[in-house]
Formats: C-alpha cells, sequence, structure tokens
C-alpha cells in the first residue's frame, strides 16, 4: 500500500481525507478500539476554520450554513485581547468539542473509503529504501505490512517518531502543574448578561476566560451539560503524589491557593464521561525534522507545546492540509523535485512561532510582582490597534508567509503569494459562489479573474492536475490567482505587466509546485 497512517485523532483523519481526495487509499492504524470520549478541546481557533470551511466541514460542525465569521475578542497571556476594531481580523472561532470534531472527520473519512483499523497498535517499523515494514499488534494477534510511506500522527510519545529516529529538542518547564476537572459549585448562579458567576460566600467570579492572580491562574467554563470545567494552574505547590488519581478535593484545593478563596467544588450530576487531571510540567519540543526518507510527522507527533491560546489543532490540521497534496504528488508521480521537502521547510517555522508564543503566554500568567509590571506594560501596547493586529495574526497563524517557490525568497511576486487565499464572493459561469466552494475537492486552483484576457489558458498543460474556474469579482484583490490544496496562494498577479509576461510567470509557478506538463497538452 502506498501510505499508513499511525494514529486516528484528528490530524490522522484529516490527513487520510486529504490523501483521499487526492486519490489515495490510505490505511489509518489506530491502537484505540473506540473514538476516545475523554474530554480534550472544546473549540477550533484561528485559520484553520477557514480550511475546515474550504472542505464544506464547518458548516458539518457548526450545524448550519454560512461563512466562517471572525471573533470580536480573546486573550492573550490572559490579558484581553479586543479584536472588534480591527480592519482585517483574522481570528475565527468555531466552538465544537474535539470528540465531535473527530467523529465527523471519521465520518468524512469513511465516506472517502478510507480503511480505519481500530484496535491495531504499530508496535515497530522497519524503513529501508524502497519503503516502510511495519510490525503490528491486532485484536487477532500481530502482524507485518508494507507500505511506501509512513506517517505518525500518534501524538507527543509518537511510536513513529522514537523508532524512525527523530530527535525531539525543546524544554520543560517543571515548576508549573495544571489540574482540570468537571465538577459542580454549589450555589453557583449565572449572572444574567455577563459572563460572570456568582457564588455564595465568595462574589463573582469570571468564567470563559483565563484569570491571573499573583498565586496562579484559573479558568472556568460551563458545559453544555450543566457542569463546569474547572483549570488551574500552580507555579509553587505543595508535595504531590503524582502518580495518584487526581481527585475533586485536591481540585478544590489548588483553586483555594490561587484564588484565595474557597469555592464548594463538588462532583458534578451531570452525565459523563467526566474529566479529571493533573499534569506535572510543561513541554515545548519539536522534532528535528518532520520527514526523515519515507516517515514523516503531523501535529503533536511533531510538536507539542502549552495549550493556552489554543493553538494545537491549528497547528496540527494545518500540518495534515500541508503534507496530504505533497505526499499525493509524490506517490502519484508527477511531485516536482523537493515538493515533499516542502512540508518540513514550511510547517516547522509555523510550529516555531506557536512555541514562541504560547511559551510567552505562558510567561505573563506566572505570579509574582515582577510578572505584575510586565503584565501592565504589556496592556498598554495591547491599546494599540497595529499592536492588536500582529497579535492577531500570530495566534491565528495568518502572519505566515510560505515562499514563493524553490528559490525560497518570501518577497516574490504579489503580496497574497504565499498567504491563505481570501474567501472572495465570486459570479462564475454556474451563478455566485465563495471561493471556499471552490476549494471542496482539494485540486489546485487556477482563478482567473482577468475578464477575459485568457491568462487561464496558460494552464492547459496541467489540466490533469489543476482546475481552472473563470469568475467576476469585485474590486478583486488580484486578476489571477493560483490556489494550492491546502489554500495557500503559490502565485498572483495583476494585470499591470504584458500579458505574455504573465503567462509565463503563471507556467513556471505551475512547474515550480505542481511538476511539468502533461505530456498530452495541446497548448
Amino acid at each position: 500500500m502506498d501510505v499508513v497512517i499511525a494514529g486516528a485523532g484528528p490530524n490522522g483523519l484529516m490527513l487520510a481525507c486529504e490523501l483521499s481526495l487526492a486519490g489515495m487509499q490510505p490505511v489509518v492504524l489506530e491502537q484505540l478500539h473506540e473514538r476516545g470520549e475523554s474530554p480534550k478541546a472544546n473549540g477550533v481557533i484561528g485559520q484553520v476554520v477557514r480550511l475546515l470551511d474550504h472542505r464544506g466541514l464547518y458548516e458539518r460542525l457548526r450545524g448550519e450554513p454560512g461563512a466562517p465569521q471572525a471573533i470580536p475578542a480573546f486573550l492573550f497571556g490572559a490579558l484581553p485581547l479586543n479584536l472588534s476594531g480591527l480592519d482585517a481580523n483574522p481570528m475565527y472561532g468555531l466552538g465544537v468539542p474535539q470528540r465531535r470534531l473527530e467523529q465527523v472527520l471519521e465520518e468524512r473519512a469513511r465516506e472517502l473509503g478510507v480503511e480505519l483499523r481500530r484496535g491495531h497498535e504499530l508496535v515497530r517499523l522497519d524503513q529501508r529504501e524502497d519503503g516502510v515494514t511495519l510490525r503490528v499488534r491486532g485484536p487477532d494477534g500481530r502482524y507485518e505490512m508494507r507500505t511506501g510511506y509512513l506517517v505518525g500522527c500518534d501524538g507527543g510519545h509518537s511510536t513513529v517518531r522514537k523508532q524512525a529516529g527523530i530527535g525531539f529538542p525543546g524544554v520543560t518547564a517543571p515548576d508549573v502543574t495544571s489540574r482540570t476537572g468537571h465538577v459542580a459549585i454549589e450555589g453557583a448562579q449565572a449572572v444574567p448578561g455577563t459572563v460572570d458567576l456568582e457564588v455564595p460566600g465568595v462574589g463573582r467570579i469570571g468564567m470563559y476566560a483565563w484569570q491571573r492572580t499573583e498565586h496562579g491562574a484559573y479558568a472556568i467554563m460551563p458545559l453544555p451539560s450543566g457542569a463546569l470545567t474547572v483549570s488551574v494552574m500552580e507555579w509553587e505547590r505543595p508535595p504531590t503524589d503524582d502518580d495518584a488519581p487526581m481527585t475533586t478535593e485536591e481540585l478544590r484545593a489548588s483553586l483555594r491557593r490561587v484564588l484565595g478563596a474557597d469555592l464548594p467544588i463538588t462532583e458534578p450530576q451531570a452525565p459523563g464521561p467526566h474529566l479529571l487531571r493533573r499534569l506535572v510540567g510543561r513541554n515545548t519540543r519539536l522534532a528535528e525534522t518532520y520527514r526523515k526518507d519515507r516517515v514523516l510527522l503531523v501535529g503533536d507527533a511533531a510538536h507539542v507545546h502549552s495549550a493556552v491560546g489554543a493553538p494545537g489543532l491549528n497547528l496540527g490540521l494545518q500540518d495534515a492540509a500541508n503534507l496530504g497534496w505533497k505526499l499525493a504528488a509524490e506517490v502519484s508521480g508527477w511531485a516536482p523535485p523537493g515538493l515533499l521537502d516542502t512540508y518540513h521547510t514550511e510547517r516547522h517555522p509555523a510550529s516555531e512561532r506557536v512555541a514562541m508564543h504560547s511559551q510567552a503566554q505562558m510567561a505573563l500568567m506566572a505570579p509574582g510582582s515582577g510578572i505584575t509590571a510586565l503584565r501592565q506594560v504589556f496592556g498598554e501596547l495591547l491599546q494599540d490597534k497595529d499592536t492588536i493586529q500582529r497579535i492577531a495574526g500570530l495566534m491565528a497563524g495568518a502572519d505566515v508567509r510560505y515562499a514563493a517557490g524553490a528559490q525560497n525568497d518570501e518577497a516574490a511576486g504579489h503580496p497574497l503569494t504565499g498567504r491563505f487565499a481570501p474567501d472572495l464572493m465570486l459570479t462564475t459561469e454556474t451563478g455566485p459562489a465563495r471561493l471556499a466552494d471552490l476549494m471542496r475537492n482539494a485540486r489546485p486552483l487556477l482563478l482567473d479573474l482577468s475578464g477575459g484576457t485568457q491568462l487561464s489558458t496558460a494552464a492547459a498543460g496541467w489540466k490533469d492536475r489543476v482546475d481552472t474556474v473563470s469568475a467576476h469579482c469585485t474590486d478583486p484583490p488580484a486578476h489571477a490567482l493560483l490556489i494550492r490544496p491546502d489554500g495557500y496562494v503559490a502565485w498572483a498577479a495583476t494585470l499591470d505587466e504584458p500579458i505574455e509576461h504573465l503567462r509565463n510567470a503563471l507556467g513556471s509557478a505551475l512547474t515550480t509546485w505542481f511538476g511539468t506538463e502533461w505530456a498530452g497538452s495541446t497548448n
């Protein structure tokens, strides 16, 4: 078989969908017999929301039609980030539990014919020049299989990464302990018209956002079931048996130390499963390489970091989209030289930026008078619109700009080149459409907005790989856009140069990203 994916979390399932859309038949190995029900992330934040929209998954997850909308406010290091005044707000959000995201991605993968083997654990790999041999433990015993490529989507403790011998350098903050649990707070009532909770004997406390005190940080989030998620971070803590299961009383004591008040926390009466989790230490690590010959890494297998700011799904799902079409091109035989290597050169820097801002946010949430002073300074900076724009772009991943081509020259070409494509409103031959509607099949797209210059005919030699759509757009940002399957602009141009020059430039971009012309072309 051509591709095996280890891990059926969101990233592995997303990659399986991307490969299937590109004509591959991947096999997904997952050691769990059933989809995990443990509560994890509660939403998706950033540019990935628009990627999900490109695949028609946004409406499935949201449960109603409509395009993604930017959110008016967020946090950076438990400091408020007012996004409502931005000219171009890149922070999109979708409130959806991770288990629901996994369910929808699995449903989509099965629709596309993906073979998902649950209860099958990868235990060993042997990589050779012509492929990878896998030893797998399944419900009926051990067996062996061969694949052209293996992709590790198997989490921060990745078996694939370890057995491939890929280093995982980084830093560990041993002094941070995080506790999270689903609980009830006796007598607590939501205050109408606010995001506050009124607690008898304590008063009002804020919900939905991290709150920092001189002793740590905490957050309280209501759940649809009626229970509350309470999370607490401490930088100094009394001795704890880290191997012992966490209890509701331990969470209550931690919150009491951080908040300075005793909240009457009890176990919830709402149906479970209920979360009680303790994490000791905080790792920030990036794999030395995201590709070692025929083994590749996606998501947490390639990078781990703090969950503050909710960057994980934004980063991992975009890893999958970036890799999917490139790996399919390599397997299919039309990939230009070096295309698969651009997976690492593009996504590793994106991960470095997440590692940077997640560590910065943790530093801003730490206790101490010096940090309090730093927060005051930083809070003043966050009153500046340009600063807010930069921070929002950083957190959303919208500040990522891929190199224009093999020369690795970021500044080459149109300002849109290397950026995620804007969602344009178009009038096509078949009627009105958003750009996102044209990206459902995950194929490269040449969008010709030039109004009859025949620029699109320059792509005739790639019609087996690249779709072409001529359309009208009011106030277009460019007259032509060549868009990669992952939503990023490979090339863009306006009609301020001779048409023949633009046709030549387009042909060069097509060759750089999508290989040589089709032999049967008459162009």
